[in-house]
């Protein structure tokens, strides 16, 4: 029998991983999840759910529907992705992630099919979530999807409800490299006869939804059309406003349908995200004097916010400390920075890392104030020194930056 951290590195080891080698992860189609969930009984089958896609903002309005039907006494499962430090933030009921002995017994039982299949790392990672929340029979279950919808791991669950946030250029090799294109893409989730909210819409992306909810007789919900009370959250960031405004339209249309959520239980449930499903990583603050702040922002859209939430801030001087994975534009990625900061660049420690002697060659002249770093500790560890109190230290570029020091 193998241990936990055992466990983990077999999977690591033997399936392939998006997050940590790329394209070549990929699987196009859902033959594969749904052969292993049929061979494991069809747990998805078991438990009521909501899908919530997008290009950003889906964790965190996962984590909020998540905390919002916890507070309203509903077991509840939760499957995000990636994790930051342990797989099992990917697998969580109530909060609590899932216990090390499930995830060592589901892999030991599976080893044979899951080697036959040749799954993927998120194929089993989906798989598992399902047969643990069907084992642990939760009420609910929100689940995130992955990377795009029609074919995305998720995409064999019938939800009570769809919910897609946003539309962004974001994983356009996979996605296709327009707004339209990678909306039909999330539509994917669109299922025949079930609400949908749509968190944004722009111009391109407003006709596809409302073509592809047309074809499915899907009841379309525009949250940006709607208005409501601006209620706090621990989630901070300015951005936040949009993901709640989606959660609140998101909940109003469940309590239609049956839900018993009170307007108390939808107060603490976005008063207590942090608490109740232990969300890291989004407009993190880790220390205050210096102003510490760790986001996993990585594409245009959701560094657009950023950039805002960063120009809010106060601040004598903005240290930036920064990596990136190797598919990323780099350089689209810096202009949303501003110029008179200093920069610590790091390269993260996975192998799809944007190899910091590379970094070092493309880096535009106009960056005056560059440092360079072959790990992220030692340059947020530089920024630290270099710090004064009334300074501000931000952290980003990359998810894994990010699971390095939080």
């Amino acid at each position: 029998m193998r241990t936990y951290q055992e466990t983990i590195d077999w999977l690591f080891h033997n399936l392939p991983m998006f997050q940590r080698i790329g394209a070549s992860a990929m699987k196009a189609d859902l033959t594969n999840i749904t052969a292993l969930c049929e061979y494991l009984g069809n747990p998805q089958k078991k438990f009521k759910s909501v899908h919530v896609a997008g290009t950003n903002g889906k964790g965190s309005t996962s984590h909020m529907l998540a905390s919002i039907f916890q507070e309203a006494g509903y077991k509840t499962g939760l499957t995000t992705s990636p994790h930051l430090k342990d797989f099992r933030e990917r697998i969580r009921v109530n909060g609590a992630m899932a216990d090390e002995e499930f995830v060592v017994d589901f892999v030991t039982k599976h080893e044979q099919k899951i080697t036959d299949q040749k799954a993927s790392f998120f194929e089993i990672a989906i798989a598992m979530a399902f047969e643990y929340f069907a084992q642990q029979n939760v009420d609910i279950a929100i689940i995130e999807t992955g990377l795009g919808g029609r074919l995305d791991s998720t995409n064999i669950i019938l939800p009570e409800l769809s919910v897609i946030t946003n539309i962004g250029l974001d994983h356009t090799q996979f996605l296709g490299d327009t707004l339209d294109k990678i909306a039909f893409e999330k539509a994917g989730i669109i299922k025949q006869n079930i609400a949908v909210v749509i968190g944004e819409t722009t111009a391109e992306t407003k006709p596809v939804f409302i073509e592809v909810a047309k074809e499915r007789n899907a009841e379309i919900l525009f949250a940006e059309e709607k208005h409501f009370q601006d209620l706090p959250s621990d989630l901070k960031g300015t951005y936040q406003i949009k993901n709640k405004r989606t959660v609140l339209t998101a909940i109003e249309q469940l309590q239609k349908q049956g839900w018993e959520i009170s307007s108390e239980n939808i107060t603490n449930g976005l008063l207590n995200v942090v608490k109740n499903t232990n969300l890291r990583g989004r407009w993190d603050i880790l220390g205050e004097h210096p102003l510490i702040v760790a986001d996993t922002a990585h594409n245009p859209h959701g560094l657009i916010e950023v950039a805002k939430q960063i120009n809010e801030q106060s601040y004598n001087q903005l240290h930036l400390v920064l990596g990136f994975v190797n598919d990323k534009d780099v350089l689209s990625i810096l202009n949303f920075f501003p110029k008179k900061a200093t920069y610590y660049f790091c390269q993260p420690d996975v192998p799809r890392k944007y190899e910091i002697d590379e970094l070092y060659k493309i880096l535009p002249d106009n960056i005056e104030d560059k440092h360079f770093f072959d790990t992220v500790e030692k340059a947020l560890n530089a920024a630290k020194i270099n710090a004064t109190a009334n300074d501000m230290i931000y952290i980003g570029g990359s998810t894994f930056v990010v699971a390095e020091i939080i």
